[in-house]
């Protein structure tokens, strides 16, 4: 009996997907000239599905970025930005 609730417990937990977790990244965007540039990055940030905040400072020439990973990545956020005309890279 005590080797049927193991294995049913077993079962359970491997079929039970693994939690995403939630991660920050900054990434700097040299690229913005103006005041109006971190709108833009701000809007090609939040159509990345699992970004859930996105602060774009024009002063800092950065943005830093909250999302889910097992959504999205570093990765797609820099494309994200490139493909709206600004690049990006994660800051260290």
């Amino acid at each position: 009996m005590k080797k049927l609730v193991l294995l049913v417990t077993l079962a359970a937990t491997l079929a039970t997907p693994a939690r995403a977790a939630i991660k920050t990244v900054t990434l700097s965007v040299p690229g913005m000239t103006c005041a109006a540039c971190p709108i833009t990055v701000k809007k090609a940030l939040f159509k990345v599905d699992g970004v859930q905040k996105a602060e774009v400072s024009f002063e800092k020439l950065q943005a830093v970025v909250t999302f889910d990973d097992a959504k999205t990545s570093a990765e797609a956020l820099t494309k994200a930005t490139a493909n709206a005309g600004y690049p990006s890279t994660v800051k260290p």
